[in-house]
């Protein structure tokens, strides 16, 4: 397995450039196809008397200026470093989230950003839904710091759910790679009963058959600081890359995440790789 499409996702932000660079650099790593894709929420008219198609029109052509300078960066980029022939662009003016649904079906992997609340490129329910829906892994770009490359030391934070299995094997080209990867328990049942409790060491003899080169590790935790102490584990080894699943369900459209999960989107300081 490996990765041979990858999918950037490019939007009306400030960290394009991050994205774009990131997705290239493991583009080339894996020799991989890489797609630009421009989407955004979808235009919507306010309900007012004065809406009217017009205003629709402007709205449409205030956006395709904006996807044409978009592409005009990621074309630039792709010329410069000799990958238009591995390239290519996509772009969808009016209801993005849809079109990136359909798109990714057809990729290994994509690389989005981290909600920005301070940035003027999407709401942050973008990001939420899409590691949900889209059926492939989402490797989020933290919104502050330089990631041009990632997955050296690798975090993988593990409770043998489903969501977990799927992102280790969503991940495995990387695993490959890396130089190190710890896999990591945070079951508080576990580690109050057992101070040697580890993870399932079949998890560690699989990823071994796969070429990587893991250790396993417990931490004592509570229910409530999990998301914290994955951030803080990753700081104190120096992990470049988390890989983990991502808990939540749709509840009037409305995204609710699993305590993890949500304090990951809100303070992700590493690249972090989600799967559902």
């Amino acid at each position: 397995m490996s990765y041979k499409t990858i999918i950037v996702h490019l939007d009306a932000g400030r960290r394009n450039r991050e994205r774009l660079d990131l997705a290239f650099n493991l583009a080339e790593r894996f020799d991989a196809h890489l797609v630009g894709f421009f989407g955004l929420e979808a235009l919507t008219v306010p309900a007012v008397p004065e809406a009217s198609p017009a205003l629709y029109d402007e709205m449409l052509k205030s956006r395709r200026r904006l996807a044409a300078k978009v592409e005009d960066d990621f074309r630039g980029k792709m010329h410069k470093e000799q990958y238009s022939g591995k390239s290519e662009w996509r772009a969808t003016l009016d209801d993005g989230f849809a079109g990136l649904e359909v798109h990714a079906k057809y990729a290994d992997l994509v690389v989005a950003g981290q909600p920005d609340p301070g940035g003027d490129g999407l709401p942050a329910w973008f990001a939420h839904r899409l590691v949900m829906s889209i059926g492939r892994p989402v490797l989020y770009v933290p919104f502050a710091g330089r990631f041009e490359d990632c997955g050296k030391r690798v975090l993988v934070p593990w409770n043998a759910s489903r969501e977990a299995a799927r992102a280790v094997k969503d991940a495995l080209p990387l695993l490959r790679a890396a130089e190190e990867t710890e896999v990591v328990t945070f079951e508080p049942e576990k580690v109050f009963l057992d101070d040697d409790a580890l993870p399932d060491p079949d998890m560690g003899a699989y990823l071994a058959r796969h070429g990587a080169k893991v250790t396993l590790a417990n931490q004592p935790t509570s229910i409530d600081d999990v998301g914290a102490l994955i951030l803080s584990r990753a700081a104190d080894n120096a992990a470049d890359l988390i890989v983990m699943g991502a808990y939540g369900h749709s509840r009037l459209r409305e995204m609710v995440l699993g305590g993890a999960t949500r304090e990951i989107f809100k303070s992700m300081t590493v690249p972090t790789l989600m799967s559902h």
